[in-house]
């Protein structure tokens, strides 16, 4: 699936900002399941610097700096994403039971370094409790493969809470949203990823986006759509490497070809959509307005607007035609 995303980001500043440093996670990036076909980034006010780096987890990110004061400032990232159908790797054990992972993630002095303990560790908003072990033991039975603890939990995360806007922010800690069981697919995520690693298991943070579907016979509004947040579990192999696999405790599955990822971490403050320091600018407002729609869709609608545009033109052309006919036969001249 061909996919067009924009991602549009306003920062009305009072009183002005002086000067301005931001970091962006804006541009998605490539893996086994998508491809970055093109990508685009527009500033208002043009920045003075703007630069583009890759971090440890991979992700790509850019970083641009203001000079000049400014109340205001418009980003605007346009993406086209090849996605596809995600597809386990064949190196995972899908049956490895849960226990066996997390004895593998133990600490023992001399074992081989695995990347993905990096993702075992409490994190700014990933906390240990001991109410994400309550809420998570019943998906932990004994024997259970890890895939299957996620894909269950996943599911009774799922039921059990609400998803309500305006619920939290944030900066709302998880262990508040875990107890109101309430909250947005970043609390979600946070929950989910929490129970995992309390229970010793690997598990990182994913943003990116979703492409929503309109009602039966309603357009597909502009701007409506938000940027998305999941769970990656990592799933070790037999005797070596494994691999991720992706769940959506949001919305009760396995992320697919509909969806587009635009980085990872080990939580919400490793790949922020954007932050910066500011010089200046003691209040701000943000609006976001982000679209994600099929290309086709797009390169339809575009086709519909130059036949319009054609058939407009036209008729113009025809209307100045008869005008000037008129005009000829009212002034005594007849045409040939």
């Amino acid at each position: 699936m061909l996919l067009h995303v924009t991602h549009a980001t306003r920062y009305d500043y009072t009183p002005p900002v002086e000067t301005a440093q931001h970091l962006a996670h804006l541009k998605p990036m490539d893996t086994a399941s998508q491809r970055l076909v093109s990508h685009t980034m527009s500033f208002s006010p043009t920045p003075a610097q703007h630069v583009e780096s890759t971090d440890v987890y991979g992700n790509l990110r850019a970083f641009f700096a203001l000079d000049t004061t400014h109340d205001e400032l418009v980003v605007t990232a346009e993406s086209v994403v090849d996605t596809s159908q995600p597809a386990l790797s064949p190196a995972v054990d899908r049956m490895l039971p849960w226990e066996e992972v997390r004895e593998r993630f133990r600490y023992v002095k001399g074992v081989g370094y695995d990347a993905a303990s990096d993702f075992v560790f409490p994190s700014r908003y990933v906390p240990r409790h001991d109410d994400f072990a309550a809420y998570a033991r019943p998906s932990f039975v004994p024997g259970r493969s890890t895939f299957d603890v996620a894909m269950d939990l996943t599911l009774r995360m799922y039921r059990d809470f609400v998803y309500d806007t305006d619920s939290t922010e944030i900066s709302t800690p998880a262990i508040e949203a875990l107890a109101q069981r309430k909250g947005v697919c970043q609390d979600f995520a946070h929950i989910m990823i929490a129970c995992l690693r309390t229970m010793g298991l690997p598990a990182r943070y994913v943003s990116g986006y979703l492409l929503t579907q309109p009602p039966p016979g309603q357009p597909r509004l502009i701007g409506a759509d938000a940027s998305h947040a999941w769970v990656s579990v990592y799933l070790p192999g037999t005797r070596g490497p494994g691999a991720w696999a992706d769940f959506d405790p949001t919305n009760g599955r396995q992320p697919g070809d509909d969806y587009v990822t635009l980085a990872i971490g080990r939580d919400y403050s490793d790949v922020s959509p954007m932050r910066g320091v500011l010089h200046g600018g003691a209040r701000h407002t943000l609006t976001v307005n982000v679209t994600v729609r099929p290309l086709e869709e797009l390169r339809e609608e575009a086709a519909r607007a130059a036949a319009q545009a054609q058939s407009q033109a036209q008729t113009q052309t025809q209307t100045q035609t008869q005008t000037q006919t008129q005009s000829q036969t009212q002034g005594g001249f007849q045409p040939s």
